[in-house]
């Protein structure tokens, strides 16, 4: 019987991450992680990659019109921040019974 288990993947963003984007109109930017979006394997940066979307009025927004509002960003594009602020890649190890985040340029803890 095979059944796919609903695993979540281990994922080097989380939210509130600093992180730089590697690809795309916005490379080269850095900004906050707004939110993870696990299953689609993306995250919405804050004032990366602006999107204008047109809105219908409704009772939170009376006006409605065109919004200018972040659209997703593959993870893949997306590298990390170390606290000196350049970008690097994650490494796992464990201290005190639990899993941390390091720095794998400067070795140092990522919170």
């Amino acid at each position: 019987m095979n059944r796919k288990l609903n695993k979540v993947p281990k994922l080097h963003i989380r939210k509130g991450d600093m992180v730089y984007v590697l690809a795309g109109n916005s490379k080269g930017s850095k900004g906050r992680v707004l939110e993870v979006l696990v299953n689609k394997g993306k995250a919405l940066v804050e004032g990366v990659n602006i999107v204008t979307k047109s809105m219908k009025p409704n009772q939170k927004d009376e006006k409605g019109g065109l919004v200018k509002m972040e659209a997703a960003v593959n993870l893949s594009n997306l590298m990390v921040v170390d606290g000196k602020g350049n970008p690097t890649r994650i490494g796992r190890r464990e201290e005190k019974g639990k899993l941390t985040r390091f720095s794998k340029k400067t070795g140092d803890i990522i919170k």
